[in-house]
């Protein structure tokens, strides 16, 4: 009789501990309370929120966004993504105003104040001290009768909003709805503007969606840097361009009589004659150059020229005007320098 087969069979999937059942039937809780706080103010969207999208672009000063607490926060964030967008920001605190922070108003700024109940303390103390100062006031609130409103020349109201805490008590969806509300108005603002990826990298030099945006014009060597010889340069005088550059690029590119890139000469190139036996210093470039090189042109993003020389694996790539004259020669170090290559 053949021997009887043994099934193993697996174990069955143990039931999440209570404890963590009640995490996660908590954190969806609070998920959905402040995915309905989003929604709830983006019906009550109005005519008010396009004439407040006006006085922000009619600002000829400074945006200053103020909030106390919780809001002072996402009063900050506000003002510093209206900044990187386009619109010139300050965060300006409450409380710090009202001993001298004041100073920083000045006639031409618009002021966008943030309070989910419109009665905060600080803020309402504030008040009369702007309106002496003649600047325009936004506020974003919970509620349209209070006093902050009351003072405000424009609201922009998210309604009541009922936190996610479970006490009904830390500011969470609220603060949710401030803030989203204060994003919508910085992109509306900023697609009226026509604000560009170039603009967005200028304000972002040091950041890595600014670098991604990075022209090669930006990170090319030009002028001295950039060598060039003639098709007729003897070896002799290539090699020496190529060691006298500032920077020592590495590479030369070689331009015929109109000044068109007609190849390039890499100290590659060098090293293989001088192991072929092959270097004869009075022959032209012309003979040992790279011909129909691989180029690109200012305008291209840097990521692009990177991506060129990781595909290609070489160390230089010439880069062209529109009729092929080469204007700049971009080096993998100057990638690297600009943190464009890992």
């Amino acid at each position: 009789m053949a021997p009887t087969s043994r099934r193993r069979l697996s174990a069955a999937p143990k039931a999440p501990p209570a404890e963590v059942r009640d995490a996660l039937q908590a954190a969806r809780q609070v998920l959905r309370a402040e995915v309905l706080a989003i929604e709830g103010v983006s019906q009550r969207l109005n005519g008010a929120f396009p004439r407040a999208v006006e006085m922000v672009l009619a600002c000829s000063g400074h945006v200053v966004v103020t909030g106390m607490g919780k809001p002072g926060f996402i009063a900050q964030k506000i003002s510093a993504t209206l900044a990187s967008t386009g619109t010139p920001s300050l965060y300006l605190h409450p409380a710090e105003a009202l001993h001298g922070d004041l100073g920083r108003v000045v006639a031409g700024d618009l002021v966008l104040a943030l309070s989910n109940s419109g009665e905060t303390d600080e803020l309402v103390r504030l008040l009369p001290s702007l309106k002496k100062l003649s600047v325009p006031i936004i506020a974003i609130t919970g509620d349209g009768c209070s006093q902050l409103a009351r003072a405000s020349d424009l609201v922009l109201d998210i309604g009541p909003v009922p936190e996610a805490c479970p006490l009904g008590l830390a500011p969470t969806a609220s603060t949710l709805a401030l803030l989203a509300l204060g994003d919508a108005l910085a992109m509306a603002v900023l697609d009226r503007r026509s604000f560009s990826p170039e603009k967005f990298a200028e304000l972002h030099p040091g950041g890595a969606l600014g670098r991604q945006l990075l022209r090669v014009r930006d990170v090319m060597r030009t002028g001295e840097a950039n060598p060039i010889v003639r098709l007729d340069a003897p070896l002799r005088e290539t090699a020496a361009v190529m060691t006298r550059t500032p920077g020592r690029p590495g590479a030369a590119s070689v331009v015929d009589e109109s000044g068109r890139l007609a190849g390039i000469f890499t100290d590659g190139d060098l090293r293989r004659l001088v192991q072929n036996g092959e270097a004869d210093f009075g022959r032209p470039v012309s003979s040992a150059m790279g011909k129909d090189p691989r180029t690109i042109s200012p305008d291209d993003l840097a990521t692009h020229a990177g991506e060129i020389l990781r595909q290609g694996q070489i160390d230089q790539l010439p880069v062209v005007d529109a009729e092929g004259r080469p204007v700049g020669m971009l080096d993998v170090q100057d990638l690297l320098a600009a943190r464009l290559l890992g």
